[in-house]
């Protein structure tokens, strides 16, 4: 029992290692734009992110945008896939 005591601190450093290698990539998507010095070049880097951020808005909004199954197309569906479990399942 003395040897999964000492283990906890190192699972737990463990786990923050993985958590911070799966969200380096999302991190590292980000430009920092505040640190270029050159104007120039700090504005377009500003501009693509604009584009990007409105990109994925445009993306969310038409994803949201697509209509609800109706009740009655989701009942149709219910009954194509309770045939077809019936056909595969004699019995059960």
């Amino acid at each position: 029992m003395a040897h999964t005591k000492d283990r906890r601190p190192l699972n737990f450093l463990l786990s923050i290692l993985l958590f911070l290698m799966a969200a380096s990539p999302a991190l590292a998507e980000v430009e920092q734009c505040r640190f270029i010095q050159a104007k120039a070049e700090r504005e377009a880097c500003y501009q693509r992110q604009e584009a990007a951020l409105a990109e994925k808005r445009k993306q969310a909004a038409t994803r949201e945008a697509k209509p609800a199954p109706t009740l009655e197309q989701m009942s149709r569906e219910d009954a194509a896939l309770k045939a077809q479990l019936r056909s595969i399942c004699r019995g059960c």
